[in-house]
């Protein structure tokens, strides 16, 4: 008789995990994809707005500690300035988000390698948003959507 009443609590536990499954699965994929742009795109602004507080320092930490190959510390500033200031917007907004994203992601891929190498569990999380956009693209609360439907019939 207690082989039974286990079995029958199994079974019990594993259609609530099946129900419980079921229900998540559900989470709409569009929310989704508008709360990692929002994610991804915060992280990157803001760390755009610490540059342009102040730029001296700024320049100097592109001289001292961040040492980007070949670019002058003051081009680095300035492209690394320009593209988290810009890029986040438009993955935020869903405009031209594979562009923001391509050029967020080789921008971290230049951080991991050459930059702060240890950082990689956090650099990872970067890149597996930003890839996701640049493959799958916005999703459907976009600016792009319009442009995509049109131009490629996407639904």
């Amino acid at each position: 008789m207690s082989t039974i009443s286990t079995t029958s609590s199994a079974d019990g536990l594993i259609g609530r995990l099946a129900a419980l499954r079921a229900g998540l699965a559900r989470f709409p994929r569009p929310l989704l994809e508008l709360m990692a742009r929002l994610a991804v795109g915060a992280t990157f602004f803001k760390s755009g707005l610490v540059k342009i507080a102040s730029w001296d320092v700024t320049v100097g930490l592109f001289a001292d500690e961040y040492k980007v190959p070949i670019l002058p510390p003051e081009i680095a500033a300035y492209l690394g300035a320009a593209a988290e200031l810009t890029c986040p917007v438009l993955i935020v907004l869903g405009l031209f988000t594979r562009l923001g994203a391509a050029a967020l992601l080789g921008m971290t891929l230049v951080i991991q390698i050459f930059v702060y190498p240890e950082n990689w569990a956090e650099h990872l999380m970067w890149a597996t948003i930003l890839l996701y956009l640049l493959t799958r693209g916005p999703g459907p609360i976009s600016l792009d959507r319009p442009f995509a439907q049109r131009l490629f019939g996407d639904k």
